[in-house]
Protein backbone atom coordinates (compact mmCIF):
# COMPACT_ATOMS: atom_id res chain seq x y z
CA UNK A 1 0.00 0.00 0.00
CA UNK A 2 1.63 3.49 -1.22
CA UNK A 3 2.25 6.13 1.30
CA UNK A 4 -0.21 8.30 0.39
CA UNK A 5 -3.20 5.75 0.62
CA UNK A 6 -2.00 5.50 4.28
CA UNK A 7 -2.57 8.81 4.89
CA UNK A 8 -5.67 9.08 3.24
CA UNK A 9 -6.96 6.10 5.91
CA UNK A 10 -5.70 7.50 8.55
CA UNK A 11 -6.68 11.51 8.18
CA UNK A 12 -9.94 11.49 8.94
CA UNK A 13 -10.11 15.49 8.51
CA UNK A 14 -9.58 14.57 4.57
CA UNK A 15 -11.99 11.77 4.83
CA UNK A 16 -14.80 14.47 5.77
CA UNK A 17 -13.87 16.49 3.71
CA UNK A 18 -14.17 14.27 0.95
CA UNK A 19 -17.31 12.96 2.23
CA UNK A 20 -19.05 16.38 2.86
CA UNK A 21 -18.03 17.58 -0.93
CA UNK A 22 -19.38 13.82 -2.22
CA UNK A 23 -22.65 14.75 -0.02
CA UNK A 24 -23.25 18.02 -1.43
CA UNK A 25 -22.86 16.49 -5.23
CA UNK A 26 -25.65 14.31 -4.55
CA UNK A 27 -28.12 16.08 -2.86
CA UNK A 28 -27.65 18.71 -5.68
CA UNK A 29 -28.62 15.94 -8.17
CA UNK A 30 -30.90 14.02 -6.62
CA UNK A 31 -32.52 16.59 -5.00
CA UNK A 32 -35.19 15.79 -2.25
CA UNK A 33 -34.45 12.25 -3.59
CA UNK A 34 -31.39 13.20 -1.68
CA UNK A 35 -33.11 12.17 1.84
CA UNK A 36 -32.90 8.64 1.74
CA UNK A 37 -29.47 9.11 2.57
CA UNK A 38 -30.64 10.84 5.48
CA UNK A 39 -30.59 8.03 8.13
CA UNK A 40 -26.93 7.26 7.64
CA UNK A 41 -26.71 10.63 9.30
CA UNK A 42 -29.03 9.75 12.35
CA UNK A 43 -27.28 6.76 12.78
CA UNK A 44 -23.78 8.14 13.09
CA UNK A 45 -25.48 11.37 15.02
CA UNK A 46 -27.46 9.11 17.64
CA UNK A 47 -24.24 6.68 18.48
CA UNK A 48 -22.32 10.05 19.17
CA UNK A 49 -25.27 11.14 21.19
CA UNK A 50 -25.09 7.19 23.14
CA UNK A 51 -21.83 8.17 24.38
CA UNK A 52 -21.34 11.71 24.78
CA UNK A 53 -23.84 12.10 28.26
CA UNK A 54 -22.10 9.34 30.30
CA UNK A 55 -18.44 10.59 28.93
CA UNK A 56 -18.96 13.72 30.10
CA UNK A 57 -20.71 13.07 33.54
CA UNK A 58 -17.63 10.55 34.60
CA UNK A 59 -14.73 12.94 32.75
CA UNK A 60 -16.22 16.02 35.44
CA UNK A 61 -16.59 13.47 38.80
CA UNK A 62 -12.99 12.62 37.77
CA UNK A 63 -11.22 16.05 37.01
CA UNK A 64 -13.57 17.66 40.25
CA UNK A 65 -12.17 15.19 42.40
CA UNK A 66 -8.74 15.63 41.22
CA UNK A 67 -8.79 19.26 41.31
CA UNK A 68 -10.96 19.05 44.70
CA UNK A 69 -7.71 17.99 46.72
CA UNK A 70 -5.29 20.97 45.38
CA UNK A 71 -5.11 24.03 46.90
CA UNK A 72 -5.11 25.73 43.01
CA UNK A 73 -8.80 24.13 42.52
CA UNK A 74 -10.20 27.70 43.06
CA UNK A 75 -8.36 29.47 40.84
CA UNK A 76 -8.59 27.26 38.41
CA UNK A 77 -12.24 27.18 38.26
CA UNK A 78 -12.69 30.90 38.45
CA UNK A 79 -9.83 31.13 35.65
CA UNK A 80 -11.66 28.67 33.38
CA UNK A 81 -14.65 30.79 33.52
CA UNK A 82 -13.09 34.11 33.37
CA UNK A 83 -11.44 32.82 30.02
CA UNK A 84 -15.14 31.41 28.54
CA UNK A 85 -16.64 34.73 29.20
CA UNK A 86 -14.38 36.81 28.21
CA UNK A 87 -13.45 35.23 25.01
CA UNK A 88 -17.43 34.82 23.93
CA UNK A 89 -17.76 38.41 24.48
CA UNK A 90 -14.38 39.24 22.59
CA UNK A 91 -16.20 36.91 19.47
CA UNK A 92 -19.21 38.77 19.37
CA UNK A 93 -17.26 42.25 19.19
CA UNK A 94 -15.06 41.33 16.41
CA UNK A 95 -18.44 39.63 14.94
CA UNK A 96 -19.94 43.23 14.73
CA UNK A 97 -16.74 44.66 13.63
CA UNK A 98 -16.44 42.65 10.63
CA UNK A 99 -20.68 42.59 10.11
CA UNK A 100 -20.29 46.53 10.45
CA UNK A 101 -16.79 46.88 8.07
CA UNK A 102 -18.04 44.06 4.96
CA UNK A 103 -22.24 44.61 5.14
CA UNK A 104 -23.22 41.06 4.66
CA UNK A 105 -26.95 41.71 4.57
CA UNK A 106 -26.51 44.78 2.10
CA UNK A 107 -28.52 44.15 -0.68
CA UNK A 108 -29.64 40.92 -0.52
CA UNK A 109 -32.91 40.03 -2.56
CA UNK A 110 -35.02 37.42 -0.52
CA UNK A 111 -37.73 37.58 -3.42
CA UNK A 112 -37.09 34.03 -4.47
CA UNK A 113 -37.47 32.58 -1.18
CA UNK A 114 -40.03 35.17 0.51
CA UNK A 115 -42.29 31.86 1.04
CA UNK A 116 -39.54 30.38 3.41
CA UNK A 117 -39.84 33.62 5.63
CA UNK A 118 -42.38 33.16 9.25
CA UNK A 119 -42.47 34.28 12.15
CA UNK A 120 -43.45 30.94 14.23
CA UNK A 121 -40.38 31.23 16.28
CA UNK A 122 -40.84 34.27 18.16
CA UNK A 123 -41.75 32.10 21.43
CA UNK A 124 -38.28 30.20 21.64
CA UNK A 125 -36.73 33.83 22.32
CA UNK A 126 -37.62 33.98 25.89
CA UNK A 127 -33.90 34.51 28.01
CA UNK A 128 -34.57 33.10 31.36
CA UNK A 129 -33.68 35.97 34.63
CA UNK A 130 -30.53 34.95 36.47
CA UNK A 131 -32.17 33.65 39.27
CA UNK A 132 -34.12 31.45 37.01
CA UNK A 133 -30.74 30.19 35.71
CA UNK A 134 -29.13 29.58 38.92
CA UNK A 135 -31.99 27.17 40.00
CA UNK A 136 -32.36 25.22 36.53
CA UNK A 137 -28.85 24.48 37.43
CA UNK A 138 -29.99 22.31 39.98
CA UNK A 139 -31.28 19.28 39.44
CA UNK A 140 -34.12 17.83 41.35
CA UNK A 141 -33.48 14.48 40.17
CA UNK A 142 -30.11 13.54 38.82
CA UNK A 143 -31.43 10.01 37.33
CA UNK A 144 -33.76 12.23 34.74
CA UNK A 145 -31.28 14.73 33.94
CA UNK A 146 -29.17 11.83 32.96
CA UNK A 147 -31.48 11.97 29.69
CA UNK A 148 -29.37 14.72 28.21
CA UNK A 149 -32.63 17.13 29.01
CA UNK A 150 -30.14 19.44 31.02
CA UNK A 151 -26.24 19.41 30.53
CA UNK A 152 -25.60 21.72 33.01
CA UNK A 153 -27.45 20.46 36.25
CA UNK A 154 -25.59 17.07 34.84
CA UNK A 155 -22.14 19.11 35.09
CA UNK A 156 -23.08 21.05 38.68
CA UNK A 157 -23.93 17.49 40.31
CA UNK A 158 -20.83 16.02 38.77
CA UNK A 159 -18.78 18.78 40.36
CA UNK A 160 -20.04 18.55 43.13
CA UNK A 161 -19.71 14.66 43.53
CA UNK A 162 -16.05 14.64 42.14
CA UNK A 163 -15.53 16.84 45.25
CA UNK A 164 -16.94 14.89 47.87
CA UNK A 165 -14.89 12.35 46.58
CA UNK A 166 -11.69 13.91 47.28
CA UNK A 167 -12.99 15.32 50.54
CA UNK A 168 -13.83 12.08 51.84
CA UNK A 169 -10.24 10.94 50.82
CA UNK A 170 -9.95 7.01 52.09
CA UNK A 171 -8.53 4.28 50.00
CA UNK A 172 -12.45 3.60 48.85
CA UNK A 173 -12.19 7.16 47.36
CA UNK A 174 -8.93 5.84 45.76
CA UNK A 175 -10.23 3.00 44.21
CA UNK A 176 -13.28 4.69 42.60
CA UNK A 177 -11.15 7.54 40.46
CA UNK A 178 -9.35 3.99 39.22
CA UNK A 179 -12.41 2.73 38.34
CA UNK A 180 -13.66 6.00 37.14
CA UNK A 181 -10.62 6.37 34.64
CA UNK A 182 -11.18 3.24 33.20
CA UNK A 183 -14.43 3.61 32.56
CA UNK A 184 -13.16 6.68 30.13
CA UNK A 185 -10.87 4.81 28.64
CA UNK A 186 -14.03 2.72 27.69
CA UNK A 187 -15.69 6.04 26.05
CA UNK A 188 -12.60 7.17 24.51
CA UNK A 189 -11.92 3.36 22.50
CA UNK A 190 -16.21 3.02 21.95
CA UNK A 191 -16.25 6.83 19.87
CA UNK A 192 -12.21 6.03 17.93
CA UNK A 193 -14.91 2.99 16.76
CA UNK A 194 -17.86 5.11 16.15
CA UNK A 195 -15.60 7.65 14.24
CA UNK A 196 -14.65 5.86 11.71
CA UNK A 197 -18.30 5.73 9.92
CA UNK A 198 -17.80 9.51 10.43
CA UNK A 199 -17.45 9.99 6.81
CA UNK A 200 -20.38 8.10 5.54
CA UNK A 201 -22.65 9.83 8.36
CA UNK A 202 -21.39 13.31 6.90
CA UNK A 203 -22.06 11.99 3.33
CA UNK A 204 -25.71 11.45 4.60
CA UNK A 205 -25.97 14.62 6.05
CA UNK A 206 -24.75 16.52 3.38
CA UNK A 207 -27.02 14.95 0.45
CA UNK A 208 -30.01 15.48 2.98
CA UNK A 209 -28.85 19.28 3.41
CA UNK A 210 -28.74 19.73 -0.03
CA UNK A 211 -30.78 17.95 -1.88
CA UNK A 212 -33.59 19.45 0.22
CA UNK A 213 -33.15 22.77 0.32
CA UNK A 214 -30.63 23.13 -2.77
CA UNK A 215 -27.98 25.65 -3.51
CA UNK A 216 -30.52 28.83 -3.99
CA UNK A 217 -30.66 29.52 -0.22
CA UNK A 218 -26.54 29.46 -0.66
CA UNK A 219 -26.65 31.90 -2.85
CA UNK A 220 -28.66 34.56 -0.61
CA UNK A 221 -26.74 34.36 2.21
CA UNK A 222 -23.22 33.31 0.34
CA UNK A 223 -21.75 36.20 2.26
CA UNK A 224 -22.73 35.64 5.69
CA UNK A 225 -21.51 32.70 5.09
CA UNK A 226 -17.75 34.07 4.21
CA UNK A 227 -17.56 36.59 6.55
CA UNK A 228 -18.72 34.07 9.00
CA UNK A 229 -15.88 32.08 8.19
CA UNK A 230 -13.43 35.08 8.06
CA UNK A 231 -14.13 36.04 11.34
CA UNK A 232 -13.61 32.29 12.68
CA UNK A 233 -10.32 31.98 11.12
CA UNK A 234 -9.24 35.33 12.76
CA UNK A 235 -10.31 34.40 16.20
CA UNK A 236 -8.99 30.55 15.36
CA UNK A 237 -5.76 31.29 13.74
CA UNK A 238 -4.86 34.91 15.32
CA UNK A 239 -6.57 35.85 18.26
CA UNK A 240 -6.03 31.81 19.85
CA UNK A 241 -2.82 31.61 19.27
CA UNK A 242 -1.62 34.84 20.92
CA UNK A 243 -3.52 33.75 24.03
CA UNK A 244 -1.39 30.16 23.59
CA UNK A 245 1.91 32.32 23.04
CA UNK A 246 1.36 34.89 26.05
CA UNK A 247 -0.35 32.39 28.65
CA UNK A 248 0.59 29.00 28.08
CA UNK A 249 3.94 27.11 27.94
CA UNK A 250 3.02 24.89 24.76
CA UNK A 251 4.79 26.03 21.37
CA UNK A 252 2.28 27.84 19.42
CA UNK A 253 2.98 25.93 16.10
CA UNK A 254 2.98 22.61 18.02
CA UNK A 255 -0.48 23.88 19.86
CA UNK A 256 -1.81 24.13 15.88
CA UNK A 257 -0.54 20.51 14.90
CA UNK A 258 -1.81 18.87 17.63
CA UNK A 259 -5.51 20.46 17.07
CA UNK A 260 -6.04 19.25 13.31
CA UNK A 261 -7.68 15.91 14.87
CA UNK A 262 -9.83 17.20 17.51
CA UNK A 263 -10.85 20.10 14.81
CA UNK A 264 -11.64 17.38 12.33
CA UNK A 265 -13.78 15.62 14.27
CA UNK A 266 -15.63 18.40 15.77
CA UNK A 267 -16.14 19.20 11.48
CA UNK A 268 -17.35 15.94 11.29
CA UNK A 269 -19.71 15.17 14.39
CA UNK A 270 -20.79 19.89 14.76
CA UNK A 271 -20.30 18.50 18.67
CA UNK A 272 -17.80 19.99 20.90
CA UNK A 273 -18.87 16.75 23.54
CA UNK A 274 -18.55 14.16 20.68
CA UNK A 275 -15.41 15.41 20.54
CA UNK A 276 -14.23 15.71 23.77
CA UNK A 277 -12.59 12.05 23.88
CA UNK A 278 -10.24 13.18 21.25
CA UNK A 279 -9.36 16.67 23.22
CA UNK A 280 -9.00 15.45 25.95
CA UNK A 281 -6.22 12.62 24.43
CA UNK A 282 -4.29 15.06 22.38
CA UNK A 283 -4.36 17.46 25.06
CA UNK A 284 -2.91 14.95 27.59
CA UNK A 285 -1.04 12.62 25.87
CA UNK A 286 0.37 15.27 23.33
CA UNK A 287 0.36 18.51 24.94
CA UNK A 288 1.16 17.37 28.66
CA UNK A 289 -1.47 18.85 30.21
CA UNK A 290 -2.01 17.60 33.62
CA UNK A 291 -5.20 14.97 33.77
CA UNK A 292 -6.81 17.09 36.65
CA UNK A 293 -7.17 20.24 34.60
CA UNK A 294 -7.96 18.32 31.34
CA UNK A 295 -10.65 16.28 32.76
CA UNK A 296 -12.22 19.22 34.39
CA UNK A 297 -11.86 22.43 32.14
CA UNK A 298 -12.36 20.15 28.89
CA UNK A 299 -15.95 18.85 29.73
CA UNK A 300 -17.03 21.91 30.75
CA UNK A 301 -15.96 23.63 27.53
CA UNK A 302 -17.37 21.48 25.79
CA UNK A 303 -20.48 22.45 27.63
CA UNK A 304 -20.30 26.25 28.05
CA UNK A 305 -17.62 27.30 25.85
CA UNK A 306 -19.19 28.14 22.51
CA UNK A 307 -17.33 31.44 20.56
CA UNK A 308 -17.82 30.27 17.45
CA UNK A 309 -21.87 29.94 18.24
CA UNK A 310 -21.01 33.98 19.90
CA UNK A 311 -19.35 34.86 16.06
CA UNK A 312 -22.39 33.37 14.38
CA UNK A 313 -25.47 35.15 16.74
CA UNK A 314 -23.27 38.68 16.65
CA UNK A 315 -23.40 38.38 12.71
CA UNK A 316 -26.86 36.90 12.44
CA UNK A 317 -28.18 40.18 13.98
CA UNK A 318 -26.19 42.35 12.23
CA UNK A 319 -26.98 40.28 8.77
CA UNK A 320 -30.86 40.81 9.66
CA UNK A 321 -30.79 44.08 10.56
CA UNK A 322 -29.13 45.43 7.23
CA UNK A 323 -31.20 42.81 5.05
CA UNK A 324 -34.37 44.47 6.73
CA UNK A 325 -32.76 48.45 6.40
CA UNK A 326 -32.66 48.75 10.40
CA UNK A 327 -30.29 51.10 11.76
CA UNK A 328 -29.25 49.52 15.15
CA UNK A 329 -28.17 52.42 18.15
CA UNK A 330 -25.50 51.78 20.47
CA UNK A 331 -28.00 50.41 23.06
CA UNK A 332 -29.08 47.25 20.60
CA UNK A 333 -25.10 46.56 19.75
CA UNK A 334 -24.66 46.24 23.65
CA UNK A 335 -27.45 43.72 23.84
CA UNK A 336 -26.34 41.88 21.19
CA UNK A 337 -22.68 41.22 23.12
CA UNK A 338 -24.57 40.86 26.28
CA UNK A 339 -27.17 38.12 24.91
CA UNK A 340 -24.66 36.35 22.64
CA UNK A 341 -22.44 35.54 25.26
CA UNK A 342 -24.79 35.00 27.65
CA UNK A 343 -26.79 32.64 24.87
CA UNK A 344 -23.37 31.16 23.98
CA UNK A 345 -22.45 29.91 27.06
CA UNK A 346 -25.72 28.47 27.95
CA UNK A 347 -26.17 26.43 24.64
CA UNK A 348 -25.78 22.51 24.90
CA UNK A 349 -22.21 21.33 23.14
CA UNK A 350 -25.02 18.99 20.98
CA UNK A 351 -25.66 19.87 16.80
CA UNK A 352 -28.62 21.35 15.94
CA UNK A 353 -30.39 24.37 14.52
CA UNK A 354 -29.45 27.16 17.02
CA UNK A 355 -32.82 29.01 18.43
CA UNK A 356 -30.95 30.88 20.81
CA UNK A 357 -30.28 33.61 17.81
CA UNK A 358 -33.89 34.19 17.98
CA UNK A 359 -33.42 35.76 21.74
CA UNK A 360 -30.38 37.67 20.34
CA UNK A 361 -32.26 39.47 17.83
CA UNK A 362 -35.49 39.98 19.87
CA UNK A 363 -33.16 41.69 22.61
CA UNK A 364 -31.54 44.12 19.89
CA UNK A 365 -35.13 44.42 17.74
CA UNK A 366 -34.46 42.68 14.78
CA UNK A 367 -37.07 41.25 12.40
CA UNK A 368 -37.01 37.21 12.61
CA UNK A 369 -38.79 36.31 9.52
CA UNK A 370 -36.04 35.47 8.51
CA UNK A 371 -34.92 32.47 10.45
CA UNK A 372 -35.56 29.74 8.01
CA UNK A 373 -33.16 30.95 5.75
CA UNK A 374 -30.32 30.25 7.92
CA UNK A 375 -31.96 27.25 9.21
CA UNK A 376 -31.17 25.33 6.15
CA UNK A 377 -27.76 25.47 6.34
CA UNK A 378 -27.27 25.31 10.05
CA UNK A 379 -25.49 22.25 9.74
CA UNK A 380 -22.85 23.82 7.68
CA UNK A 381 -22.32 27.05 10.43
CA UNK A 382 -22.64 24.26 13.35
CA UNK A 383 -19.64 22.43 12.05
CA UNK A 384 -17.64 25.01 11.45
CA UNK A 385 -17.63 27.22 14.67
CA UNK A 386 -17.66 23.38 16.52
CA UNK A 387 -14.18 23.51 15.37
CA UNK A 388 -13.70 26.89 16.83
CA UNK A 389 -15.45 26.08 19.89
CA UNK A 390 -13.10 23.11 21.03
CA UNK A 391 -10.00 24.96 20.25
CA UNK A 392 -11.09 27.53 22.87
CA UNK A 393 -11.54 24.32 24.80
CA UNK A 394 -7.93 23.06 24.44
CA UNK A 395 -6.42 27.31 24.51
CA UNK A 396 -8.05 27.34 28.32
CA UNK A 397 -6.66 24.13 28.98
CA UNK A 398 -2.63 24.63 28.12
CA UNK A 399 -2.84 28.09 30.04
CA UNK A 400 -4.81 27.12 33.19
CA UNK A 401 -2.01 23.96 33.23
CA UNK A 402 0.46 26.79 33.16
CA UNK A 403 -1.76 28.33 35.85
CA UNK A 404 -1.38 24.86 37.99
CA UNK A 405 1.83 24.03 37.77
CA UNK A 406 3.40 27.58 38.21
CA UNK A 407 1.30 27.80 41.51
CA UNK A 408 2.81 24.31 42.12
CA UNK A 409 6.33 25.18 41.79
CA UNK A 410 6.20 28.26 44.75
Amino acid sequence: MTQAKQGLMHNIGLQVVIAMVIGAAVGAFMGEDGSMFKPLGTIFIQLITMLVIPLVAVSIIAGAANLGSSPQAGKVGFGTIFFFMATSALAVFLAIILGVLLEPGVGVDTSGVSSMFANTYADKGEMPGFFDTIIGMIPTNIFVSLNGSNILQIIVFCMFFGIAIAKVGNEGSKHFLIGVNTIIDAFVWMINKVMIIAPIGVFGLMADAVGTFGFEVLGIILKLVVVFVIAIIIFGFVVYPILVKLFSDVPVREFMSKMKKPQAVALSTASSMATLPVTLEVCEKEMNVSNSVASFVLPLGATINMSGNAIYYGLVAIFFAQMFGIELTFAAYVAIIFTSTIGAIGQAGVPGPSFLVVAVLLAAGIPIEGLPLLFALDRIFDMIRTSLNITGDAVCAVIMDKVVKSSAAK
